[in-house]
C-alpha cells in the first residue's frame, strides 16, 4: 500500500487538478494550490472575476466568440489560477512568504512576476506554457534566484488510484 501513496508533489498537483475542475474558462481549465510546510494555504482556478458572469454560463467569452483565444485583440476575461489563489490568500490575511505553488499550467510571465512579488519561492507545474523570448525572461528570474521552477507529473498508478478514490466511497472498512 505504501508504494501507491502519492508523494507530496503528486498530492498537491492532484489538488491543483481538482481545483481546475471549478474553472469557468471555455478555453481550458487551470488550477493552482499554494502550500507552505506541507499545508494548503489557498487554491485558485481560472475564470471570470468574482461577481462577473461566467463564460461557461453565458456560453461565450465575448459576443460572437466561443473562447478568448479566437480574438487576437481582446484580452482574456479570465483571472489566472495563480492570481486567484494569491488573491484568496490576501483576502483572508494569509501570508504566502516562503510558500510554494503547484499549478497545472506553467505560469505566464505576468503570473510569475506576481508569484515572485507575493514571496512564493517555488513553482511546480505540470504543463509547459512559455516559449521563445518569454523563456529568456522566465530563466532570468530563475538565474537571479527569485524563484525555483520544476516540471512535475503524476504517475499512472497514482492517478488510477486517485480515480478509484474519487469514484468509490473511501471511508469504508477494507
Amino acid at each position: 500500500m505504501e508504494a501507491l501513496r502519492p508523494s507530496w508533489d503528486e498530492y498537491f498537483l492532484m489538488i491543483a487538478k481538482l481545483a481546475a475542475t471549478r474553472s469557468t474558462c471555455l478555453a481550458f481549465g487551470v488550477g493552482a494550490v499554494i502550500v507552505k510546510d506541507r499545508q494548503v494555504l489557498a487554491t485558485g482556478y481560472n475564470g471570470s472575476p468574482s461577481g462577473s458572469i461566467h463564460c461557461t454560463t453565458q456560453g461565450f467569452c465575448y459576443p460572437g466568440l466561443n473562447n478568448c483565444s479566437e480574438s487576437g485583440s481582446l484580452p482574456s476575461r479570465a483571472i489566472h489560477a495563480e492570481a486567484n489563489a494569491i488573491a484568496q490568500a490576501a483576502k483572508h490575511g494569509i501570508s504566502t512568504q516562503g510558500a510554494s505553488i503547484y499549478v497545472t499550467l506553467e505560469p505566464c510571465l505576468s503570473c510569475l512576476k506576481l508569484i515572485i512579488s507575493s514571496g512564493i519561492k517555488s513553482v511546480f507545474y505540470e504543463t509547459d506554457f512559455n516559449s521563445g523570448t518569454k523563456v529568456l525572461i522566465r530563466d532570468s528570474f530563475i538565474q537571479d534566484g527569485l524563484v525555483k521552477m520544476e516540471k512535475i507529473s503524476l504517475s499512472t498508478a497514482i492517478a488510477q488510484q486517485a480515480a478509484q478514490f474519487l469514484l468509490n466511497p473511501t471511508s469504508v472498512m477494507q
